[in-house]
């Protein structure tokens, strides 16, 4: 086997693989999950994008662990903050706690930390954050 993924994209992965199949979060996105690394050009909201994230080492003695903080973002069209909560809450349920399987990497905890609402100002666009916060641990061979 090759070098395992670095813990956030082994995170981002799992999220992915998780949110994907579900039936209920496609409804509330037009038919597919729609989540990215970047805004899609000339894609309509509802859509999903993975935002900011941060790891850092949290080893204890005999286990190599990293605490990670992540957002994903819910975009909406104008005036449809109900559209992006409503998708918000859907991920908040699929993922909080969830047991995510990842590549090279075993997941210890997964919550969700913060739940925000806002409005892009330049574009009027919906927006809801969700953060979670993980700790996932390498195991040792």
């Amino acid at each position: 086997m090759g070098e395992a993924l670095s813990p956030l994209l082994a995170m981002r992965a799992g999220i992915l693989a998780r949110l994907r199949g579900d039936a209920a979060l496609a409804g509330l996105m037009g038919g597919v999950v729609r989540l990215y690394d970047e805004p899609p050009r000339g894609a309509a909201p509802v859509y999903a994008l993975f935002g900011d994230g941060e790891v850092r080492d949290d080893s204890v003695e005999g286990a190599r662990r990293h605490r990670h903080t992540l957002a994903l973002l819910v975009v909406a069209k104008p005036g449809s903050t109900r559209t992006a909560l409503d998708a918000a809450e859907r991920i908040a349920v699929l993922l909080d706690d969830a047991p995510l399987e990842l590549d090279g990497h075993a997941l210890i905890l997964l919550r969700l930390a913060a739940l925000s609402a806002a409005r892009d100002e330049r574009t009027g666009e919906a927006r809801a954050t969700l953060t979670f916060e993980a700790v996932t641990e390498r195991p040792t061979t």
